[in-house]
């Protein structure tokens, strides 16, 4: 990720991604399949995981710092959340619209797993040579 040289730049993109997360999490929770199978926690999960990741990172997109260090704590349960509706995905339907909105998520927390360990590398690399900025 050599065009990324900030935390502020790494911040910009996870927030690029997590806006197409936001778009799985729409398609997911209006879809009729979720009515039809209620028993199946991967489909609401990966809404619930979403939403919960996006409004803890939005308020701290002015800080660089403070939102990879909530990304660090969210992904792990995005990545959770984004098994977990792989497989219940494929039971529900095989339909490219559940296929691609499950290979979308998978891009996302890979993406977001990525920029979250070069953000941090940006941030340790500024402690390390004392300029500090983000």
């Amino acid at each position: 990720m050599p065009d990324l040289a900030t935390p502020a730049e790494v911040v910009e993109r996870c927030d690029e991604i997590m806006s197409h997360a936001w778009m799985v999490r729409t398609f997911i929770k209006h879809s009729e399949e979720v009515e039809d199978f209620p028993e199946l926690d991967g489909l609401m999960g990966i809404v619930r995981s979403v939403f919960d990741a996006s409004r803890a990172l939005e308020t701290r997109v002015d800080d660089p710092a403070g939102y990879l260090k909530m990304l660090g704590k969210k992904i792990g349960k995005l990545k959770a959340a984004v098994v977990e509706f792989e497989r219940d995905a494929f039971e529900v339907s095989e339909h490219t619209n559940f296929v691609m909105a499950v290979r979308s998520v998978q891009v996302c927390a890979r993406d977001l797993e990525a920029l979250l360990e070069h953000g941090r590398s940006l941030l340790q690399n500024a402690e390390a040579s004392g300029t500090g900025s983000v």
